[in-house]
């Protein structure tokens, strides 16, 4: 099978290819910083080499789960924030039909998100929408006691019991969290829940490939072993053996570490292919809590296009030029839809009839790659043969080495995230919390 490739011809320019090429040993030695753990936040390698070391039973188990649910749920809810969310949402949005909601004669659960957000509104209208429905609960923690996932399941768990019982709501509920400790893990010993295990090693933005992402995206009916599969072959593909020059994660570390030192300091990341979106949002949370501190780090961007050329368009062609583009490019769509002829032609579109409507995208695409380039805005890409399961399994694991490799070479620790807590002392002090009086005290003083 093809890969997924990354071209950086039109990042050119703004920096040379002798530059980018002058950073391989540095890429290397990171990436073998990586492969030998011997760098910050070693603790926290555990997806290194989590593809290659998925074995059939853990899929298997997986997979029989995810059937239980299907058998049982007319709906799932998937309970997580961050990476305990967002790679499911970028996958299964992905894969199914962009319409899969009105589909009445269904063969899969529909999959929805709480724990996400503390909207009233929100768990108003899903606990209303659950009323009358079968329904399951995936809840992923690694401490059960995070906020925002632990207030939709308090709430969600008694509606399930209140409606089945306890004893049928155990059946529904599965908990992914921490092997041995936590609130979370303590209530599925007590209750009884199926369970799987979040990796102390593998952090959360890089926890797709395990039970996190692939329970969830199973229930939705997507071969996760197809997802692990294209993860192998990229894990493969960018191990610290194969050169700089074959090493697509070490060239696009490389590359926009020189974009970034060149006074590129937004990179955007734009899709013509609209199932793509939360592949974007997931990227963001990746790069974001991974190069974000010490007061450096590339700030990660997404459109979606052609929609954001009506809206961010013109921002991106002649705003101030701190910006590169990374752009994923599909070479094939699922469908093929034709544009078709129009006797009166009022809209003049009879110059496309017979097309195929990705040929228009295909020619917008390069059309904006072009505009932008000539506007001051250096272009990588990357080419997806298709969106199926396996580039997927490609796109993640490519995108999380290139991670690791580009904090390296930044100077971070690309494993840790020491700011996400600082509102979460401040939402606590101000809901006084247990424990956080003086806390609460000294920022009453300040508003």
């Amino acid at each position: 099978m093809k890969n997924i490739s990354l071209n950086i011809d039109k990042a050119l320019g703004t920096v040379t290819k002798e530059q980018v090429y002058a950073q391989a040993a540095k890429a290397n030695e990171c990436n073998a910083t990586l492969q030998n753990g011997n760098g910050a936040g070693n603790d926290f390698l555990g997806w290194l080499h989590l593809p290659s070391s998925i074995t059939d039973a853990e899929l298997t188990d997986i997979e029989n789960t995810a059937n239980v649910l299907r058998s049982k749920c007319e709906v799932v809810v998937a309970i997580g924030i961050g990476g305990s969310y967002l790679g499911t949402k970028a996958v299964v949005e992905a894969l199914n039909n962009s319409f899969d909601w009105l589909h009445t004669d269904r063969k899969n659960p529909v999959l929805v998100y709480a724990g996400h957000n503390i909207g009233e509104d929100y768990l108003y209208e899903l606990c209303e929408i659950l009323k009358g429905k079968q329904f399951g609960l995936i809840n992923i923690s690694k401490s059960g006691t995070t906020t925002e996932p632990a207030l939709a399941f308090r709430m969600l768990k008694k509606q399930l019991e209140d409606v089945v019982g306890k004893e049928e709501a155990k059946h529904r509920i599965v908990a992914i969290t921490d092997a041995k400790r936590g609130a979370l893990r303590t209530l599925a010993d007590q209750e009884g829940y199926k369970t799987f295990i979040i990796p102390d090693n593998v952090g959360g933005r890089f926890s797709v490939l395990t039970p996190v992402g692939l329970l969830p995206i199973a229930v939705a009916g997507i071969n996760i072993r197809d997802l692990v599969a294209g993860a192998v072959s990229m894990e493969k593909a960018t191990d610290v053996s194969v050169p700089f020059a074959d090493n697509m994660a070490e060239i696009y570390a490389a590359t926009r570490n020189e974009l970034y030192k060149s006074g590129k300091k937004v990179e955007i990341l734009a899709n013509f292919h609209p199932k793509l979106h939360y592949i974007a949002e997931w990227w963001k949370q990746l790069y974001g809590e991974s190069e974000g501190k010490n007061g450096k780090g590339i700030f990660p961007a997404s459109v979606d296009l052609t929609t954001d050329l009506h809206s961010m368009g013109q921002w991106i062609q002649d705003g101030e030029r701190t910006i590169f583009e990374t752009v994923i490019s599909v070479e094939e769509p699922t469908h093929k839809v034709l544009v078709p002829t129009d006797e009166a032609n009022l809209d003049g579109l009879n110059f496309l009839a017979g097309k195929r409507v990705d040929e228009v995208n295909k020619m917008a695409e390069l059309g904006t790659q072009l505009a932008h380039v000539d506007g001051g805005v250096p272009n990588l890409k990357i080419t997806m043969p298709e969106v199926s399961a396996y580039y997927i399994g490609q796109l993640f694991y490519f995108f999380e080495r290139a991670c690791g490799i580009s904090g390296y070479m930044l100077g971070v620790n690309p494993f840790d995230q020491p700011g996400v807590e600082a509102y979460k002392k401040n939402m606590f002090a101000l809901l006084n919390k247990p424990g956080y009086e003086k806390e609460s005290e000294a920022i009453r003083a300040r508003l």
